[in-house]
């Protein structure tokens, strides 16, 4: 099975990830990144008023062959 790595970015620091997954095809990875910017969402965006989270998913030999971005931009309105 295909390993997939997948890299986040919160704008201040970079996750490296240098396990990786192994995953059937960039389909599952590409939902795997997807149910991680879930949980980010979930857990760490309530806290904050803006944020943007970046993940890159690179294959085997380092390539990038996927990317996806979450934002959050709140404000109080009168």
């Amino acid at each position: 099975m295909p390993r997939f790595f997948i890299d986040l970015h919160d704008g201040l620091q970079p996750i490296h990830d240098e396990v990786g997954f192994e995953l059937p095809d960039l389909p599952a990875a590409r939902a795997k990144v997807t149910r991680i910017m879930s949980a980010i969402a979930r857990d760490m965006l309530p806290d904050v008023e803006r944020q943007d989270y970046v993940a890159c998913v690179r294959d085997g030999v380092g390539k990038v062959v996927y990317r996806a971005r979450l934002s959050l931009a709140a404000e109080m309105v009168d």
